[in-house]
């Protein structure tokens, strides 16, 4: 048998075998506050034959949300929701990890329910634009955090991660990866502070660092992860130095003791392995190379070693029995990227298994 199929342990949890469900955004949290709805449980339990499942980004806060109709982990609501979405994967057999997702200046005042701004680590805006329920918008300029904000966002990242643990997750994975609010302190154009948080590499990853202590407090550094990605200029990222950067942040991750640390590869895939060698935990790594013809040989990666883990975004999509269609060599179903983001059950649900259909076409 393959690696890639076998169980293993991260944090305090067994997997029953080695393939994750990436984090994907789908906004269609239409419950109260933001809540996860029925059709996000059945969407979670359809794919709980993933060794872990990471949910979609889930703002810590009301200023943590980035896009339309995303979930959050702030409010009773959102408890009780996610609640629903954790208790059908744990009758499927699955585990879930929650993703705490705060966006930073990757967002827009009319996305928000209530009134806020963007903020960041400095007042520098993206470059691009945003989609907004009043279509696509520019990016603003960020609010910059001051220090005792700084402490407050952290504390909040600290109070998702219990809320989380209350609504029946297995643990949570902190976004620090694509261009949001915790890679936008990692690197060197978001982030122009001179302070405590910025002008070096230890500077720029102290933030980032102490979300993982603080949420490792909260809940355990068992039930906590954090997500990656090194040189991903996603969102309008540039990394000048991030060799040096991702080096000391490992390093000090380390002391820490988080469940897992979850890459994913960029313009740097060779770094990845350069990771791997100083992260002393689990890894899960999510191949710079995506693709039908190119998933099936990403097992091979588990194989080798070069991780113990690996992760599959959209084609979670398309297949909720990916691990089935994997292990079998069966063809794999393309999703339906017009219906990624909001909408029903349409490209969302209706997807079916190897045991009730065809492949969608």
């Amino acid at each position: 048998m393959r690696a890639a199929f076998t169980p293993t342990r991260v944090g305090r949890h067994r997997l029953e075998n080695r393939i994750v469900m990436s984090p994907m955004t789908r906004s269609r949290a239409f419950g109260p506050e933001l809540a996860p709805t029925d059709m996000m449980a059945t969407y979670y339990a359809q794919r709980a034959g993933a060794g872990l499942i990471i949910t979609e980004g889930t703002q810590p806060s009301a200023v943590g949300q980035g896009y339309p109709n995303t979930p959050g982990l702030h409010t009773g609501a959102q408890i009780t929701g996610w609640r629903t979405v954790t208790d059908a994967v744990h009758a499927e057999g699955g585990t879930i990890y929650a993703q705490l997702m705060h966006t930073g200046r990757i967002g827009h005042p009319a996305n928000y329910r209530t009134a806020h701004h963007p903020v960041g680590p400095s007042p520098v805006k993206a470059e691009g634009r945003i989609f907004t329920e009043e279509g696509l918008q520019d990016f603003v300029v960020p609010r910059e955090l001051g220090a005792q904000e700084i402490g407050r966002t952290i504390r909040d990242f600290a109070d998702a991660a219990r809320n989380a643990v209350e609504a029946g997750f297995d643990g949570v994975e902190i976004h620090g990866a694509n261009g949001y609010l915790i890679h936008q302190f990692l690197s060197t154009n978001a982030n122009r502070r001179t302070d405590d948080w910025g002008a070096s590499a230890p500077n720029r990853a102290r933030f980032a660092l102490e979300v993982v202590a603080a949420v490792a407090e909260a809940i355990g550094g068992d039930r906590t992860a954090i997500r990656i990605s090194p040189a991903n200029p996603f969102n309008d990222i540039e990394e000048e130095d991030f060799e040096e950067t991702y080096s000391h942040l490992v390093e000090e991750l380390n002391g820490i003791g988080p469940a897992y640390l979850h890459v994913l590869e960029s313009r740097a895939p060779e770094f990845s392995r350069e990771l791997r060698r100083a992260w002393n935990g689990a890894m899960i790594l999510n191949p710079a190379t995506p693709g039908a013809r190119t998933a099936p040989e990403h097992l091979a990666l588990v194989d080798e070693g070069v991780t113990d883990l690996v992760s599959f975004g959209q084609y979670f999509i398309s297949n909720p029995d990916l691990p089935e269609r994997l292990a079998t060599g069966a063809e794999l179903a393309e999703p339906d990227m017009s219906k990624a983001y909001g909408g029903d059950e349409r490209g969302y649900t209706d997807y079916p298994t190897l045991a009730v259909g065809a492949v969608r076409t």
